[in-house]
């Protein structure tokens, strides 16, 4: 059986771009809004660093920026990807690469807009170097999880490697094949694995902000703007999307409000309950959202959305004293 794997002493090079802006945040918090400040007071392009905005069939339920918005600034890398297509970090990471290169060979300033976490990482502090997988040993672990409960799976890690084990929830099944899939095919912990040093792909001048709004103040915002989504057409979206039968592994069948509105649309779910379901969902994933930015990105500067206005114009200061 012959073993795949990156070389980890010749990791992929990438050249840095400067007059880059970093806006993270949860979602509903106003990244979009403050992106659109900036970008029209700067001539700048907004490019999308959240995972479900790169669906073209998701422009309702991801809250992408509408056909207005778009019409007021470049926006890059929003709804260009189709539903049934696999997507990555390492993917985004190759288009970004690209989209950042080609805006700074026109002398236009980037803001990178969104709320996944490992996007920013990917920015900052680049990929770590990641191994091929056999496809033997693929289809062995794909095969065992489908008549093996959680719990086994997550056993046959800790047997395997511990390390891993200990850092994935049992119910984590995609990440526990993955782990279990590495270490069989290279004999090293995907622990060792992402200890690679990566390639960031901006500066250390890149301008970083996390949007952090009160806690009673998002969840009022989440809970308000699901209901516009639902009046703006997130029901028929979801029934679109679930009739197409895509693989459910796909990610874009994981968006926040696809299935019970879906399930809504169709009847077979009360759509009072389907909406407060989304609701809390969408809550929960903010909190996640605000853990890994506190832990991941704790350095990054903190503003608050009744801070929007002041923040665009020192931005806008910022890149202006930057390009002189």
């Amino acid at each position: 059986m012959s073993v795949a794997t990156c070389d980890m002493n010749d990791p992929v090079k990438h050249e840095t771009f400067g007059r880059v802006v970093l806006i993270a945040g949860p979602t509903a918090s106003g990244k979009s809004a403050l992106a659109l400040k900036v970008a029209k007071a700067a001539g700048a392009a907004i490019v999308n660093a959240d995972s479900m905005q790169i669906y073209r069939d998701l422009r309702v339920l991801s809250a992408r920026p509408g056909v207005e918005e778009e019409a007021q600034a470049e926006h890059r890398l929003y709804g260009h990807v189709d539903a049934c297509e696999p997507y990555s970090v390492g993917r985004w990471s190759d288009e970004v690469a690209a989209v950042l290169a080609e805006l700074a060979g026109r002398n236009v300033p980037a803001v990178v807009a969104g709320g996944t976490g490992l996007y920013f990482k990917a920015l900052t502090e680049g990929l770590s170097p990641v191994p091929l997988v056999d496809e033997e040993i693929r289809a062995h672990w794909r095969a065992a999880a489908e008549r093996m409960p959680a719990q086994e799976i997550h056993a046959a890690l800790a047997r395997r490697d511990p390390v891993m084990a200990q850092a994935l929830r049992p119910s984590d099944t995609q990440r526990i094949l993955r782990a279990l899939e590495v270490i069989e095919t290279t004999g090293r912990s995907l622990s060792l694995w992402q200890g690679g040093a990566g390639e960031p792909l901006v500066g250390q001048d890149a301008i970083r902000l996390v949007i952090a709004p009160d806690r009673a103040w998002l969840h009022a915002r989440i809970n308000e703007r699901f209901e516009d989504m639902v009046a703006q057409g997130g029901l028929e979206e979801a029934r679109a999307l679930v009739a197409r039968n895509i693989d459910p592994a796909m990610p874009a069948l994981k968006a926040i409000g696809v299935r019970p509105l879906a399930e809504a649309a169709c009847g077979t779910r009360d759509l009072g309950e389907a909406i407060e379901r989304c609701k809390t969902d969408t809550r929960r994933y903010a909190k996640r959202q605000e853990t890994w930015f506190r832990n991941q990105m704790g350095d990054w500067p903190r503003i608050s959305p009744d801070e929007i206005d002041a923040t665009a114009a020192r931005v806008v200061r910022e890149l202006e004293a930057m390009e002189g």
